[in-house]
This record gives C-alpha cells, sequence and structure tokens, in this order.
C-alpha cells in the first residue's frame, strides 16, 4: 500500500493530503452555504483561523486519551499527528465556532448550520487518509469487498488473518450520503427549520452511523466496559432528539398550556 508520495527530496503523506483535501471541501461548501444565507463571507474565513486548529488540538487529544497506554510510555509521540480522533475533531471545532461567534456577536447556531454539511463531507474525504494508513479496519472477514492489511499493520492477536472489514469505506459511505442528506433538507425544510436544527440532525445521522461501526471495531476505547464512541453517539443522538423535540413541539404545548 502507497502511503506516501516522493517529489525530489521531499516525501508528502497521503494520509496528511486527504486531511487538507477535506478542510478545503468544507470551506467550500461553507461558503456555498454562508452565501446562500446571506450571511457575510469574511466570517468563514477568520473563523476558520480559529476553528481549524482547534479542531486539530481536539482530533489530537481525543486520539492521545485513547492510547493512553502508548502515548504514556512515549511522551514525545503525543505532539505528532500521526492519530485523530473525530469526535474530537468536531468538539475542538465547535468551540471554535462558539469562541468566534460570542466573540463577533452573531448567531452561533447559524454557523452551525452552515458549517455541517461540509463537516460531514470534510470527514467522508478524510477517511481515504485511513485508508491509505491501513488505520481503520474491521474484525476480520472473508466477504468480497474485504481489504487486505499487511502484517505490519495487523492489531496484536490477529497477525494470522489478511482480510478485515473495510471500516474506513463504510464510514465513507454513510458520510457522503450524509452529505447529501444535509444539503436537501437544508433546503426543502428550510422554512421550517430553526437556526441550529441542520447541526442537530447532523449530530443524530453521524452518531447513528458510528454507533452501528464502532461494533466492527477491534481494540476500542471503552469507559465502564462500553465503547467511548458509543457512549459519545447516544448522547448525542439523544440530546439532539430531545432538543429538536423540544423546540419543534412540546415548547409550544407548554406555550399553549396543552401538557397535563
Amino acid at each position: 500500500m502507497i502511503s506516501d508520495i516522493n517529489i525530489g527530496p521531499f516525501s508528502v503523506h497521503l494520509y496528511g493530503i486527504m486531511l487538507a483535501t477535506g478542510v478545503i471541501a468544507c470551506l467550500i461548501v461553507s461558503y456555498i452555504e454562508a452565501k446562500r444565507r446571506g450571511e457575510p463571507l469574511h466570517h468563514l474565513l477568520n473563523m476558520a483561523l480559529i476553528v481549524i486548529p482547534l479542531g486539530a488540538i481536539g482530533a489530537r487529544l481525543y486520539n492521545v486519551i485513547d492510547q493512553w497506554s502508548y502515548y504514556s510510555q512515549h511522551p514525545s509521540a503525543i505532539f505528532g499527528f500521526a492519530g485523530l480522533g473525530i469526535y474530537g475533531a468536531v468538539i475542538g471545532g465547535t468551540l471554535g465556532i462558539i469562541i468566534y461567534t460570542k466573540w463577533k456577536k452573531i448567531s452561533t447556531l447559524r454557523w452551525l448550520d452552515i458549517v455541517a454539511p461540509g463537516l460531514i463531507l470534510a470527514q467522508a474525504i478524510g477517511r481515504w487518509g485511513n485508508f491509505f494508513n491501513q488505520e481503520l479496519y474491521g474484525y476480520p472477514t472473508d466477504l468480497p469487498w474485504a481489504i487486505y492489511i499487511d502484517p505490519a499493520h495487523r492489531l496484536p492477536g490477529y497477525e494470522i488473518y489478511d482480510y478485515y472489514h473495510p471500516l474506513f469505506f463504510y464510514e465513507f459511505i454513510w458520510d457522503l450520503t450524509g452529505f447529501i442528506v444535509l444539503m436537501i433538507i437544508g433546503r426543502k425544510f428550510k422554512i421550517k427549520l430553526f437556526n441550529g436544527d441542520l447541526f442537530l440532525v447532523y449530530l443524530i445521522y453521524y452518531g447513528i452511523g458510528r454507533f452501528i461501526l464502532e461494533g466492527l471495531k477491534i481494540d476500542v476505547w471503552t469507559i465502564a466496559g462500553f465503547p467511548t464512541a458509543r457512549w459519545i453517539a447516544s448522547i448525542a443522538v439523544i440530546g439532539s432528539i430531545v432538543l429538536i423535540l423540544y423546540r419543534h413541539y412540546w415548547r409550544k404545548r407548554i406555550t399553549r398550556g396543552d401538557l397535563s
């Protein structure tokens, strides 16, 4: 598997190229969405200066905590970018949006909606970086679409198996479909949507997919015996559903006095 491209004395990592491509795609889609909603476009570029670094830091912190047994023995490796966690990136990036919008006194929820479609598209593209690094695969399988993993990249206890579930591709398809879904919802239901609804739909959609796919993943970070990513996905999905129901249904009933 080719993971690097050599250009003269320079070596370019395909993982980094896919991540950069994902970021650019997110900015392009967010630009389109901001323009469609009539928002000043300079906010997007200024916001990116805060969101991208915080997203990268969050992604790295998530991975370091996940793999602390390794990093506690190799502390110098903490400051590299060999491993990143999507949920950490989302948390860090969201914090960046909150900081910028509060600073500029503009709608945080509106800008979360603007960024949501581009974010899940960036995740879809970024998963191909995992493919080149051979680092996101599931349990061994003999399915026709199984991927071959080099012996050097196989986890302990699975050295004898050659083919595995292509988790990176499963999530790529899920995320790419999610991008299409969010773009359609944002346009077809724009009159009915409140600010923040599209971001909540993103959390629900991605959370459901991540919860399912986490069951195929080997050697996951757990809390109380339950995969951490599933804890986060469950909280995000349930919390987002409750918020949407409250905003669109329960709050109206409370205002009318319909609840007994």
